[in-house]
């Protein structure tokens, strides 16, 4: 298992590739990857703010939860910090297990943790100034199924 806290762009092709290479026992490696979005057109930079020792360790607890409870073989996340640009990528999430329905269930449980849980903040610039992104309730709601 995996978990990378960095400031510098990751090259998705490469990880993907990477950690699916030699899986004999995987029957399934799930990937996603999150992207800044523009949603209302006015979006110039976005900021993401963390706590070094302190995000790794809890994006760390929170993929061994889901290894454990998915029964999984691999897990990777990768999270970025810093100043991002519409169209870079924030995050990436890749799991492997024995059989698909726990490798995309176990992808998702960890997605709608880095959403709604895990201690990055995010602050979005426009041309009118930064506001911080609220939590969301339907993030929070998301969690409930898990």
């Amino acid at each position: 298992m995996r978990v990378v806290v960095q400031d510098t762009p990751f090259d998705f092709g490469a990880e993907a590739a990477g950690f699916a290479e030699g899986r004999a026992v995987s029957g399934a490696v799930v990937t996603f990857t999150g992207i800044v979005r523009d949603v209302d057109g006015g979006l110039q930079t976005m900021e993401i703010e963390h706590y070094p020792g302190m995000t790794e360790a809890a994006l760390t607890e929170i993929a061994d939860q889901a290894v454990i409870r998915w029964s999984l073989e691999d897990a990777l996340v990768i999270h970025r910090h810093g100043r991002l640009d519409v169209g870079e990528m924030i995050m990436m999430v890749a799991t492997a297990a024995r059989h698909r329905k726990d490798a995309f269930e176990a992808a998702e449980f960890l997605m709608d943790y880095l959403k709604s849980r895990a201690p990055f903040w995010k602050r979005e610039i426009t041309k009118d100034g930064a506001e911080w992104v609220a939590a969301r309730d339907e993030d929070e709601d998301a969690l409930t199924r898990w």
